[in-house]
């Protein structure tokens, strides 16, 4: 069942939601439920535009929503790849309460001494020891339940990096002694990792929402343990893109297969992520929808960004 969402823009934003006790896909619920505790998950940040975005909508959905806590990932917010202490200034200061990350996290070269000295920064917790950062944190709000996020990267096809099926179990249960409300950001391109990643943790934690790819997923469900899943979030950013960079150089790039200058697109951004409602005393999820909020870009225009040289994935 669809139902769409008035926007002042030329087109509309159609809103998936589950719940336990419906049969598929069901509409969002209307207010809510009392006592659940909100969290937001942006999807990957990219560049300018998705940080603007985030800055002008991130405060409105705090109040409108009724939101206890918002955790985006960063990993793109400085030209397209990469963060810095000033990106992430900016999402902080729109009201954004962790920032994770993910394989680009090291894009920029200030990355490590901000992983350092801002514990609100994750990068992935099976990264080998030793490496600069920390893969999981906990935040408290005053007269909420404090929320728990955890930040792993996937192995399919990503750089080799520790099993993160081994070593997330064990900072789940050590961080189940400080609050049942844990949600899991896994940096992964396998679907199918992702979906045995989250099938593992059924039970155990609130959420787990997939980034990565830049391609929102419909598969919002909470497992039978309560586990809230989402395969990929999609990305905050330039929509009229490829992945949130120009179309025309990614183009010249497969027709050429010679570098490109990557810029960060600037057209139809949205802010993408997920809404997941949380009982407070199990830590079970109660609900998942999807949210795709647009936001139109201020008519003057903006440098262009750009950070690659050589293409991947932005």
């Amino acid at each position: 069942m669809l139902q769409a969402r008035k926007v002042p823009a030329a087109f509309r934003v159609w809103v998936l939601s589950h719940r336990p006790g419906c049969e598929g896909f069901c509409c969002r619920p209307g207010r809510g439920r009392l006592g659940a505790v909100k969290l937001l998950f942006i999807g990957d940040v990219v560049g300018r535009p998705g940080r603007q975005a985030v800055q002008a909508l991130v405060p409105r959905l705090r109040s409108e929503l009724g939101l206890d806590y918002v955790v985006a990932n960063g990993e793109n917010s400085a030209g397209g790849a990469g963060i810095t202490s000033k990106t992430a200034a900016e999402l902080f200061a729109a009201g954004v309460d962790v920032i994770t990350t993910g394989d680009h996290v090291w894009d920029q070269k200030e990355a490590a001494q901000l992983l350092e000295t801002e514990p609100r920064v994750l990068r992935p917790l099976n990264y080998p020891p030793g490496v600069p950062g920390r893969g999981s944190c906990l935040v408290r709000q005053e007269g909420k339940p404090p929320l728990a996020v955890i930040n792993a990267q996937g192995r399919t096809f990503m750089p080799a990096l520790e099993n993160p099926f081994l070593l997330v179990p064990p900072e789940v249960e050590r961080l189940r002694q400080e609050t049942p409300i844990i949600l899991v950001d896994f940096h992964a391109e396998a679907t199918s990792e992702k979906i045995a990643f989250g099938r593992l943790l059924d039970g155990r934690v609130s959420a787990v929402i997939g980034t990565h790819t830049h391609v929102p997923t419909a598969d919002e469900q909470i497992f039978p343990g309560g586990t809230a899943y989402l395969t990929d979030a999609g990305f905050t950013g330039p929509q009229e893109s490829v992945l949130g960079r120009e179309i025309a150089p990614v183009l010249r790039r497969f027709l050429t297969q010679c570098p490109q200058r990557f810029e960060v697109a600037r057209n139809r951004v949205m802010l993408l992520g997920a809404l997941i409602e949380v009982d407070p005393a199990t830590g079970r999820a109660v609900s998942i929808r999807r949210i795709a909020e647009p936001w139109a870009v201020e008519s003057a225009p903006a440098p262009a960004e750009s950070s690659s040289l050589n293409g991947g994935s932005a």
